[in-house]
């Protein structure tokens, strides 16, 4: 029997289980960086199995899990992500397994991540005698909240001696039976702000004795959005977004203090670079402007996410030689606006993050981070298979 059917017919087996530990992991979803029952939970998964596997817990001090694969003859090294952390929101699913902690849920799809990536490596290594080289899994903490539990695992020594890595993610809003893959950029990279405009205050009847820290922040508000109109390539993609702007007061003061909290998403690590420039000086006019002082914290972090355009040519290639069952297509996608810390393994090593359509079926469909998302789970022996004929392919080349 060919390899790869063989591994299918093993995981179509532990479906259920699948679904089974996706829906636990629903229950009891935990914030970033506060992972520690779920590592525990992940780390357990792999004890007193029989498998010959190495389990390292406790990350660079956070909750990640890496487990080496080791087939015990040479060849390449392929590192294969899931992250599962949840997300600060209130469920309003009334799934019959909704979250248990208040205010927190599984609304992104880590759960799925999770689920599927302990069943197939679990399976991997039961066949790992018939494979050459090494599989790393990388469970990975806090995904969500900068700076990301990437740049932990990374620090930890993850990539050493890894060749490439590869990521799938569950999309809810893309249909089911659909496997989605881009070469180059794929993601945005992201950078965040705050900004203090710190004025002086006085009657309303009098604005000439006064400094209006909210006219100043208004002008910075207009003035933001000029940014991506006349100084981004149009063919860069940019956007400046304020999220917060907090200036209440009473009707006839003027107030003295105002604090802006915006987001900024690139394409291009160009873009992103320029936008936070533009915004340094248009922080500094502002002072001259209005006779106004500015505090500025301005964050970088998560990076464009790039794939690389050979490797991910060899995963899509090996995806669309593949029979899957349920995979109705293997197609390019556009480029997507959210930002992934995945982007961090790519900065570092040849990578390639796939997208999995997981679209509810009989049943409204809602948007990740919704506190109503759900995704069809019959997607997570999609993302079983599909990641577990990658590892087959790319172990077993000649």
């Amino acid at each position: 029997m060919d390899l790869k059917q063989e591994l299918f017919e093993k995981l179509r087996a532990k479906e259920d289980r699948m679904i089974e530990i996706r829906r636990y992991l629903h229950q009891h979803p935990e914030l970033s960086f506060k992972e520690a029952k779920t590592a525990k939970y992940i780390a357990d998964f792999y004890q007193n199995k029989g498998l010959d596997v190495t389990v390292e817990t406790d990350i660079n001090g956070e909750h990640g899990v890496i487990v080496e694969i080791d087939s015990g003859k040479p060849g390449k090294t392929l590192a294969i992500r899931a992250d599962f952390d949840a997300l600060p929101i209130h469920e309003e699913t009334e799934l019959p397994f909704a979250s248990e902690n208040p205010g927190v849920m599984h609304a992104c799809g880590h759960d799925g991540h999770t689920a599927y990536m302990l069943v197939l490596a679990e399976t991997l290594a039961e066949m790992k005698d018939q494979l050459a080289g090494k599989i790393r899994v990388l469970h990975q903490p806090a995904e969500e909240t900068p700076p990301g539990g990437a740049l932990g695992m990374i620090k930890a020594g993850c990539l050493e001696g890894v060749d490439n890595v590869v990521g799938i993610h569950v999309m809810s809003n893309f249909p089911f039976g659909k496997i989605f893959y881009k070469e180059g950029e794929v993601q945005t990279g992201r950078s965040f702000f705050k900004l203090t405009i710190k004025g002086t205050g006085g009657h309303g009847s009098s604005p000439h004795e006064a400094n209006d820290a909210i006219v100043a922040g208004s002008y910075f508000v207009t003035m933001a959005q000029t940014i991506i109109s006349r100084r981004i390539n149009p063919f860069d993609m940019g956007v400046v977004t304020i999220g917060s702007f907090d200036g209440k007061g009473s009707f006839n003061v003027i107030k003295d203090q105002v604090v802006l909290d915006g987001d900024v998403r690139a394409m291009t690590e160009r873009a992103r670079n320029t936008i936070g420039e533009e915004i340094h000086k248009l922080v500094k006019g502002l002072e001259v402007a209005y006779s106004v002082k500015c505090d500025l914290e301005y964050t970088t972090d998560y990076p464009v996410l790039y794939n690389d355009p050979a490797f991910t040519r060899q995963a899509a290639n090996i995806l669309q030689n593949t029979k899957i069952d349920r995979v109705t297509d293997v197609v390019e996608t556009a480029a997507i606006p959210p930002s992934e810390d995945f982007a961090y393994y790519a900065e570092k090593v040849p990578s390639s993050f796939i997208y999995v359509g997981a679209e509810v079926e009989d049943k409204a469909v809602y948007p990740h981070h919704h506190p109503k998302f759900d995704i069809n789970e019959k997607s997570l022996l999609i993302c079983a298979e599909a990641m577990g004929a990658i590892v087959v392919d790319y172990l077993t080349e000649a």
